[in-house]
């Protein structure tokens, strides 16, 4: 990255909130002046006497590199020396006389924690291969396209023989084809910016334009994305505006004063978190945060942002459910660039309230989110979940209720890290009952947040079965893979998703009423539910049917829409999947007559504790080869069949 002397306009642009490439103007830099190199150092620092640069260079002595004022507010100095290599921080006198040693905050790399010194790094020089998934991206984010997300914590995914982290690198040999195994079509990464404390999971960050070190190099992290990439899985960030970490040497009180937090103590302290709220209204915060989300998409190349805590953003500090116009202000500021920058971008909100219009266009006065995560879908159906069977026909709403709503935002339907901590329990544990019952509601729960209308989100560890909560201290309860139920439940999932990305009718629709159709939403003492989902294609759908009981039902009828007969394509009760193999084989005759509102109905068997899609089949009549007539079903349309082997699915 060459950068030229900075100028008065941009440092306008800065204190005007409209620098959004300022960590080429900020930070530290290393350039060429004719044939000579020269570091250049920039910071804002408002309330500061005096700047100093420290770092190894200088036996962290700054006497000889003390900084030049640039207008009121910030501060420069420029070493005729190639520094790169290099730690420092600045060392900064207060205005109540104090000396602090604060890290960069446009610091691109800083030494593995404990330490916290920046480390001088030049970003340009690697080699990117993915032209093409740049170039396509927008296609994998479309509402009509398919997104199912692993969501992953790098440092405990896999760990090394020392329960140490493994690298991006490592990282990139491993993740890679296991994501691409299990059928998902991107991964979310929890916070990846510099962080002091590995139990705030990254959440709680001190280097905004620091890809932490404790898995490698920034390069390291580019070669991972551009692997992901190369294999056609996208890649999103955890990404927190809100609020930043108070440890001394980040950006709390920066300069002795409030720099990037509130002035105003009860709007700056966020004591649930123990961090301290950015001031979103302040012109170079914003700044600050926008640059930061082109810093990821541009040198970084990533595809995505699941903002953090944006019901905290919205309404931060409370008062009497007030809105915080200064934070709603930049939220559409901060959609609005970077839709410009690229409209492929995925901007995802995780928002927990009711807040309209979230996902809507600015112009017509959303936010400008692509997606929100829906928690209400999520909080009802782990609570139901967690009720005991035959208490279920008691909370049948919280199945029901998410469809009053579903199509109100383009949701995803996060199972996220947040619900398998804290003694909430993993999702198989969540489930009540005996061993086997437990592993057949996981499946249920699985197959039904595919069906259900929104993309999907998993956290890792669900496809492993797990029995423990996720732990950031440990990897992965791998050795699970060794038991039948585990496995069995591993097959399941990715023949669950990778048939998800082949069905249109599970993702063409699913911010659209015509996408879904109840049959049954009624039958709250058996606890069945029964619906339809509808591609763009009439003619395309998925029926669906959950068994949320631990009862078996035998010529079960369910109402349907007209067809000659129906196959099973997926039962999660198959035995391949650690099912008692209670499916329904063969065709499934469709019975002239009405019956749940529908024209058509047919009788089955609905295993305990299960989920089953159907698809429609009309027969018509050909003559094979021989001259003789034969019947050939066209059950499956839409979409060309992947070259993956699927278990009962009938799909040709």
């Amino acid at each position: 990255m060459e950068v030229m002397n900075p100028t008065d306009k941009e440092f306008h642009l800065f204190h005007e909130g409209k620098l959004f490439q300022a960590y080429h103007l900020f930070g530290a830099h290393v350039y060429h002046i004719g044939k000579e190199y020269a570091t250049r150092f920039c910071v804002w620092a408002p309330h500061a006497i005096e700047v100093q640069v420290i770092g190894s260079f200088n036996q962290w002595d700054g006497s000889a590199h003390v900084m030049e004022r640039e207008g009121s507010e910030c501060w420069c100095l420029q070493v005729p020396k190639n520094l790169e290599g290099h730690q420092y921080k600045y060392r900064i006198l207060t205005s109540g006389g104090d000396r602090l040693d604060k890290t960069d905050p446009f610091a691109f790399y800083t030494e593995v924690r404990p330490g916290n010194a920046g480390i001088i790094y030049r970003l340009n020089g690697f080699q990117w291969s993915d032209s093409n998934w740049m170039e396509n991206r927008s296609l994998k984010g479309s509402v009509k396209a398919p997104i199912a997300i692993y969501e992953v914590h790098p440092g405990s995914w896999r760990r090394n023989s020392d329960n140490g982290f493994i690298g991006y690198s490592e990282l990139a040999d491993e993740l890679i084809p296991y994501v691409k195994e299990h059928g998902f079509t991107h991964v979310e990464l929890l916070p990846l910016a510099e962080h002091p404390f590995d139990g705030s999971w990254g959440y709680q960050g001190t280097g905004y334009f620091a890809p932490t070190s404790r898995y490698g190099s920034p390069f390291d992290l580019m070669d991972l994305i551009n692997r992901l990439h190369a294999a056609n899985i996208g890649v999103i960030l955890d990404w927190v505006p809100g609020h930043f970490c108070k440890d001394a040497h980040g950006l709390y009180q920066f300069d002795g004063d409030c720099v990037y937090e509130y002035q105003n103590e009860k709007h700056r302290e966020n004591g649930v978190w123990g961090t301290a709220n950015f001031d979103l209204g302040k012109r170079e915060v914003r700044s600050f945060l926008i640059s930061n989300l082109h810093y990821w998409m541009n040198c970084f190349h990533i595809d995505g942002f699941r903002v953090d805590a944006v019901a905290n953003i919205i309404y931060w500090p409370n008062e009497e459910g007030q809105f915080n116009h200064g934070a709603i202000d930049f939220l559409k500021e901060m959609n609005g660039f970077v839709h410009q920058y690229d409209p492929g971008i995925l901007m995802i909100a995780e928002d927990s309230s009711d807040f309209p219009g979230v996902t809507d266009s600015i112009q017509n006065g959303g936010l400008g989110f692509g997606y929100k995560w829906n928690m209400g879908w999520m909080n009802d159906l782990l609570r139901y979940m967690e009720t005991p069977p035959e208490e279920r026909k008691d909370v049948h709403s919280l199945i029901t209720f998410s469809l009053m709503y579903a199509f109100s935002e383009k949701f995803i339907l996060p199972l996220s890290h947040d619900e398998v901590v804290h003694g909430k329990k993993s999702l198989l544990d969540k489930c009540p009952g005996n061993y086997e019952d437990k592993f057949s509601q996981l499946r249920l729960l699985c197959g039904y947040l595919v069906a259900h209308p929104g993309k999907k989100l998993l956290f890792m560890g669900a496809e492993l079965a797990s029995f423990s909560e996720w732990d950031e201290a440990r990897a992965l309860d791998w050795n699970l893979m060794e038991f039948e139920q585990h496995q069995k439940t591993n097959v399941f999932l990715k023949q669950l998703l990778h048939l998800y990305q082949y069905m249109p009718p599970l993702f063409e629709m699913d911010d659209r009423h015509e996408g879904f159709e109840w049959i049954d939403v009624n039958n709250s003492d058996q606890q069945i539910f029964s619906f339809i989902r509808h591609g763009l294609n009439r003619h395309d759908f998925v029926t669906v049917i959950c068994n949320f009981s631990r009862k078996s039902y035998y010529q079960y009828k369910v109402g349907v829409l007209e067809a000659d007969f129906y196959l099973e394509i997926l039962n999660s009760d198959h035995s391949d999947f650690g099912g008692s193999g209670r499916i329904n084989e063969g065709p499934i005759i469709s019975n002239k007559g009405v019956y749940h509102g529908k024209p058509h109905y047919i009788e089955l068997t609905i295993p305990p504790f299960s989920i089953i899609y159907l698809k429609p089949s009309i027969q018509r009549k050909e003559q094979d080869i021989n001259g003789k007539s034969r019947l050939r079903s066209n059950a499956v349309s839409g979409r060309k069949r992947k070259s993956v082997k699927l278990i009962n699915t009938n799909l040709g």
